[in-house]
């Protein structure tokens, strides 16, 4: 048996062979079609015909075994020789058969072949969710084989510099669905997504952008003036933000929630662990102001369970980069008027959305709040493995409390509901 990445320059692969064989690699077959058996790391077998086709080289996918066999993947082989000879295009002609492989179709049909090998359900679900907050937006409907490097980067550039380690994962999983694309037949040449000498020479090394640094925050002078200029913008992604900082979730939270969620009359939102970070549910207190946001919205009375509170216009769950484009406008809009805006006071860089709870932990911290409800409020784990086993308690009414005096203070009232002086407008 041959290894991996070894040739059969002469020798043809055999039935026996094929179903057998488990080692990973590229094994091919003789008579000159161009044609191997590749076998992934997973198990996964696929037939591969390498063809020039009007002088440039492809590689067509032409199903897998045991559903095609050696005698089907060489006879399919043979026939796209034969077209090429004949001045066809067996790759454009498989695409019109198929039909437009779109990203987003592509992306459910790896999914459901490599989430079936992953144990774990969190795993799964990371693959997925994060495809949909930042590949989808972009190249959901461009065909796969439309898809270049500039596109890829456009996903990634957003998030390359807050989000370096996250921003790297979905580079990879836009690679593995191109790849399987590939293999598929639906797209030929190099993965636009691939990093080494291609996306490389576009962004900065995931080791060279600082590590774990601060998202951006809102100096706690501006938040006041920050929240009215909020109040001014219109649209779903707005109001998911407004409902962002007075709850102080995560923006992935916020936008995947949904109305089972919300228990109305209790002001109660429970986060299901497996959309929490840390992986156990988290109960939200929601403030009068906060209840009020959500029963302005427009399906607050005719959703269902699963229906998203703040949907994209579109369908779907709105993206994270939705969000941050709303505080990218207000800050074009206050340097446009002349004035600096709202910039993190240690890094000097813009705020963005994630950078709210940062805010609002450094509120807390000013106002002498309770650090532990503070650090609940922001879904942290508090104490050892040991005291978190003995409490029961999440202090979900005093963190109401709590919450309520940030909501006025973002509405730049204060403990007596008199209006703050605004500084550091300028």
């Amino acid at each position: 048996m041959l290894g991996a990445g070894a040739r059969r320059a002469e020798k043809e692969l055999t039935a026996v062979f094929v179903k057998q064989v488990s080692k990973p690699g590229k094994y091919h077959d003789g008579g000159g079609l161009g044609l191997y058996l590749r076998v992934e790391q997973n198990g996964a077998r696929f037939w591969v015909q390498r063809i020039t086709i009007r002088e440039k080289r492809s590689e067509l996918g032409l199903g897998s075994p045991p559903l095609v066999s050696l005698a089907d993947a060489r006879q399919a082989a043979t026939d796209n020789k034969r077209m090429v000879r004949a001045g066809g295009d067996p790759l454009a002609a498989k695409r019109k058969a198929d039909g437009a492989m779109t990203f987003d179709i592509a992306m459910d049909r790896y999914l459901a072949n490599k989430t079936a090998g992953l144990g774990n359900e969190k795993h799964k679900a990371q693959w997925r969710s994060t495809l949909l907050a930042y590949a989808i937006p972009v190249l959901g409907r461009m065909t796969v084989d439309s898809i270049t490097p500039r596109d890829v980067l456009h996903c990634l550039e957003p998030i390359w510099a807050e989000k370096t380690e996250t921003a790297s994962r979905v580079r990879q999983r836009i690679e593995a669905v191109l790849s399987w694309a590939t293999v598929a037949g639906y797209r030929s040449g190099d993965n636009p997504a691939r990093w080494k000498g291609n996306l490389s020479e576009l962004l900065p090394k995931p080791s060279k952008v600082a590590k774990g640094s601060n998202h951006p925050a809102l100096m706690l002078s501006d938040v006041s003036r920050w929240w009215s200029d909020l109040q001014h913008r219109e649209g779903v992604a707005a109001q998911a933000l407004g409902f962002l900082t007075l709850t102080a979730a995560r923006s992935g939270e916020v936008r995947g929630m949904t109305w089972g969620e919300v228990d109305l009359g209790a002001r109660i939102w429970t986060v299901p662990a497996s959309r929490m970070k840390a992986g156990r549910d988290h109960r939200v207190a929601l403030t009068d102001e906060a209840i009020a946001l959500l029963q302005a919205l427009p399906s607050a009375t005719s959703a269902g369970p699963d229906t998203l509170v703040f949907p994209a216009p579109r369908g779907g769950m709105l993206s994270d980069m939705t969000l941050s484009a709303v505080m990218k406008r207000i800050q074009e809009a206050e340097e446009k008027a002349g004035r600096r805006g709202y910039f993190d006071p240690r890094s000097g860089r813009p705020a963005v959305p994630h950078g709210l709870r940062s805010t609002f932990r450094d509120w807390a911290a000013e106002e002498g709040q309770d650090r532990d409800m503070a650090e609940l409020a922001l879904a942290h784990a508090v104490g050892s493995n040991v005291e978190r086993a003995y409490r029961r308690s999440d202090m979900l009414e005093r963190r109401r409390g709590m919450m309520a005096a940030w909501g006025r203070f973002v509405r730049g009232e204060s403990s007596e509901g008199h209006i703050q002086p605004n500084v550091g407008g300028q």
